[in-house]
Parts: C-alpha cells; sequence; structure tokens
C-alpha cells in the first residue's frame, strides 16, 4: 500500500512537470515551428498538440459499433508489450513501473499471448519510444488540418517533425502511469468517444458497445464523463 501512494505521488509530480515543460518550453517550440513553416502560429494547432503530449495513451482504441471488452483486450496487448519493451523484457521492472506484482504480469502475459522480447538489439531498438511518441503525437494532430490548411504549407511543416520530435524529446521529462491509471485513461477515452457516435444515447451506446446500460451508466458516473454543451 505505500509503495503504491509513492507511485501515485511520483505520478501527481511527474505530470506536473509534464505540464509545466509543456507549457514553458514546448509551446515555444511549436510556435517557432509554425511560423517557420506557415508564416504564422496557429494556437488551436498547438493546443491540440500539446494536449496530446500531455496524454500518453499511445493509439486510440475506439471503432464504431466496436465490443467494449474486444477493444479492452486489445488496449492491455498493446500497452504491456509496450511497456514490456521499454523495460527490455524485465518482468520485475515492469510489474514496478506499473505498480502490480510479477505474478499478474506473468498471468496477463500469458492469457493475452504476449511474447517477451529479451533479445538486447531488438530491445534497444526501443530506446527512443518518448520521441516516437511524440513524433506520432504530433503528425497524427497535423492530419486533422489537412482539409484546412494549403498541402505546399503542410509538406512543409511535416519536413520539420523529425527535428521538433527530437527537441522536445530532450526537454519533456519522462513519465509512466500505472496499470490502473492507463486502464481509466483508455475506458474514458472508449466511452466517450461512444457516447458522441451515439448521441448520448445510454440504451443505444451499451446496446452497440456490447454492455448492460447499467453497467454503462455506472462508468459514465465514476468517470466523470459529461455531455459537452
Amino acid at each position: 500500500m505505500v509503495f503504491l501512494q509513492e507511485l501515485l505521488g511520483g505520478y501527481k509530480m511527474s505530470k506536473k512537470n509534464l505540464e509545466e515543460t509543456i507549457k514553458e518550453k514546448v509551446a515555444v517550440l511549436l510556435e517557432e515551428t509554425m511560423e517557420k513553416s506557415w508564416g504564422i502560429a496557429i494556437p488551436k494547432v498547438e493546443s491540440d498538440i500539446t494536449d496530446r503530449l500531455q496524454n500518453p495513451l499511445p493509439m486510440k482504441f475506439y471503432v464504431p459499433s466496436s465490443s467494449f471488452q474486444e477493444a479492452k483486450v486489445k488496449f492491455k496487448k498493446e500497452f504491456l508489450r509496450n511497456q514490456l519493451r521499454m523495460q527490455k523484457g524485465n518482468i520485475s521492472q515492469s510489474a514496478k513501473f506499473l505498480g502490480l506484482d510479477r505474478r499478474s504480469i506473468h498471468r496477463v502475459v500469458k492469457d493475452l499471448g504476449i511474447t517477451i522480447e529479451k533479445n538486447k538489439e531488438q530491445a534497444e531498438v526501443n530506446d527512443n519510444d518518448q520521441e516516437h511518441f511524440i513524433d506520432r503525437a504530433i503528425r497524427s494532430t497535423l492530419d486533422q488540418y489537412k482539409e484546412i490548411i494549403q498541402p505546399q504549407k503542410m509538406e512543409k511543416i511535416y519536413q520539420e517533425v523529425p527535428a521538433l520530435s527530437r527537441n522536445i524529446a530532450k526537454i519533456l521529462p519522462h513519465y509512466h502511469f500505472t496499470w490502473r491509471q492507463e486502464e481509466r485513461e483508455f475506458e474514458k477515452q472508449f466511452i466517450s468517444e461512444a457516447l458522441k457516435e451515439y448521441g448520448w444515447k445510454i440504451a443505444e451506446t451499451a446496446r452497440r458497445i456490447n454492455l448492460r446500460p447499467e453497467t454503462l451508466h455506472r462508468k459514465v458516473k465514476k468517470l466523470g464523463l459529461k455531455k459537452e454543451l
């Protein structure tokens, strides 16, 4: 219990450091890159990118009409595989970072059919995971503006992304979430997107994602989700 409290305390501190670094340093790099590529900095683009960088969940798991349970299995497998890669297949270290015991990790690895990469050369490829995450976060956000910004200007800023990602990775503090924290973020993301898709109709949304209406209602309340006005 003490270890978990310390881990959560460390999470809050790293989250605070992350937010401060993004506000004070990363935003400046984004503005400079936009001005260099577009001749102007667009606050909405900057805000969208920094929001993504503050949420390290690596990918979107919501697909219209997809099952909540199937998506959750996919999330667990992807998340745990990435964690094991970052720890070079070290179960004990992964367990410490995730706030789990070694037996739980072994059980989940077996249940999900995850292959643990212990090859040193293969593991070292993942040492730049933070830079790769930043690169993906920037590109996926910029993709949303392809229909609005001229293709020539988009091409210019895409050319700047690798250098921008490297520079951000150098100043961005490393952070990690426990298994429970990441699981909560997944549920918030998936359920929020599903509710938007089906107009916040609990019964319809529950049917589409294969949950009981009362279960969905309970999760909405627990996760603090509210309909956007």
